[in-house]
């Protein structure tokens, strides 16, 4: 029976470019295909393009989750002592995995809805730092780029690996003239493609400190069998073709068309927060230069069960998501990171007033 499909207001997955839809409709590739190597080496290439890194991108077949702790054991040693600031959900991960991997995460806690800043940077000598770009959690937009340069001036040698989930191709950002050694992304935020396959970003520095870690999740292995065009097994290739097909329509000219692609997305989201405003709703993120382009999140108004927003973002046609840890139950939270049309744009901001008006 077929059932109707809400709209995705969501920070993930997104609505998909309709590039990979038409991907998607294919048939089947054979992942040891002569066409499925020049997909996988051209992928490669652009993404690192997209990045600005002169190291390698791997392909990870899973969430962006499987990026990040493959990054962590393949960078750091058990005992390690890596700063984790936690604000959110995303850089809870963090902490969570630098403990699996027997690491010993420095964490400084922090309000969630706050930014951390280089001050709140640990004392003591560190082997990296596990940051996070655009917490999804609370709509905030760390400052990693100086917060990196806050790890570095205490610890040369550290290595910064930052989540770039929500951040890659939605917010400005760099690898190394950034100061950052490694980032991680996925399929299904900025690159407007399906869930399943992740990224993971390794500059020059992280390169040299690459080791064999596990087994599925082993980038040394995979560097590898990709620099060969390859994967060391089986990959999600639909997806991997999806995205490559996105990133040649969206981005033809590379970074050259980035810039005005961050300046649209930016003022979409800006525009949730202006009719938060007008309707009076609190932002999440306090101040609004910390506001990531990705994801507007309001506390919910006094009346409103997040279940009952809900309900009434679907009778008109979206899906929208809540909150989460301390969070859950009092914020709700949309994006227009994924793929719209400006009529759909236009009509999701009408009915964001239209519902949030009953309050």
């Amino acid at each position: 029976m077929a059932v109707m499909r809400l709209r995705l207001l969501t920070p993930g997955p997104v609505n998909l470019h309709p590039a990979a839809l038409q991907a998607l409709t294919r048939p089947q590739l054979h992942h040891r295909s002569p066409e499925a190597t020049a997909i996988v080496r051209a992928l490669r290439t652009r993404l690192a393009e997209l990045l600005g890194t002169r190291g390698e991108v791997l392909l990870v077949g899973g969430s962006g989750t499987a990026a990040m702790e493959a990054v962590v054991r393949a960078l750091f040693r058990p005992g390690a002592r890596v700063w984790v600031p936690v604000a959110g959900k995303f850089a809870e991960r963090w902490a969570e995995i630098a403990r699996a991997a027997g690491l010993e995460p420095q964490v400084s806690e922090h309000p969630w809805g706050a930014v951390v800043g280089p001050d709140d940077l640990p004392p003591g000598r560190l082997d990296g730092a596990l940051l996070t770009h655009s917490e999804t959690s609370t709509g905030v937009l760390h400052p990693v780029r100086e917060l990196a340069a806050a790890v570095r001036a205490r610890s040369p040698e550290a290595l910064v690996v930052v989540d770039a989930v929500t951040s890659f191709l939605v917010a400005e950002l760099e690898l190394e003239s950034w100061g950052l050694d490694a980032a991680v992304s996925g399929s299904q935020k900025g690159a407007m493609a399906p869930p399943g396959l992740a990224f993971a970003w390794l500059a020059p520095r992280a390169l040299e400190r690459l080791r064999p870690s596990g087994y599925y999740l082993d980038l040394s292995r995979e560097l590898t069998a990709q620099r060969r065009g390859q994967t060391a097994f089986t990959p999600p290739i639909q997806i991997i073709e999806a995205v490559h097909d996105v990133l040649e329509a969206a981005w033809p000219q590379g970074r050259d068309d980035l810039a005005r692609h961050w300046a649209a997305k930016h003022e979409a989201n800006a525009r949730f927060y202006a009719r938060g405003d007008e309707l009076g709703l609190r932002p999440v993120p306090a101040r609004e230069e910390a506001r990531s382009p990705a994801t507007a999140a309001f506390y919910l108004p006094e009346g409103w069960t997040a279940g009952d927003l809900s309900a009434a973002f679907a009778e008109r046609g979206w899906r929208v998501a809540g909150g989460q840890g301390p969070l859950k139950g009092r914020i709700f939270r949309v994006s227009a990171m994924g793929y719209f049309t400006r009529a759909e744009l236009e009509r999701a901001y009408g009915d964001f007033t239209a519902v949030l008006r009953r309050s």
